[in-house]
């Protein structure tokens, strides 16, 4: 049937995403950020220049239930925190834009929270 052949579409389509983000993440990986910045350097630097200074950036090994429900933390593996490359600076970059959506309240960020619940409850109910 049509569901099937979208099924199995959009899973090779995810593998072939996964697969590509994976190959440029060990490239880049081994690439060194000028001036020696971590991800978190750069996350701190990226939430300074844009004027959120109510936001906290850490490992994932510091998480808080309470701070992350008020979102004030950005969390980062412990390589990206660490780690000195762009593929780390890119992760970082990539959470901090999260808190830029939230301090902006950008739409899209908005309808995709509020369509959490709908989407939860829709997967446990297949």
């Amino acid at each position: 049937s049509i569901y099937w052949i979208i099924f199995i579409g959009t899973a090779i389509a995810s593998w072939i995403v996964q697969s590509s983000l994976q190959s440029k993440f060990k490239k880049y990986s081994k690439v060194p950020l000028p001036y020696g910045m971590t991800g978190a350097d750069v996350a701190r630097k990226m939430l300074y220049d844009n004027g959120i200074t109510d936001v906290q950036v850490t490992t994932l090994h510091d998480i808080s239930p309470i701070t992350t429900i008020l979102k004030q933390k950005r969390k980062l593996s412990e390589s990206v925190y660490h780690s000195c490359s762009i593929a780390a600076a890119a992760v970082a970059a990539h959470e901090c834009g999260h808190a830029l959506q939230h301090a902006r309240a950008y739409a899209p960020l908005q309808m995709r929270s509020a369509l959490v619940p709908v989407v939860s409850f829709a997967s446990q109910w297949v």
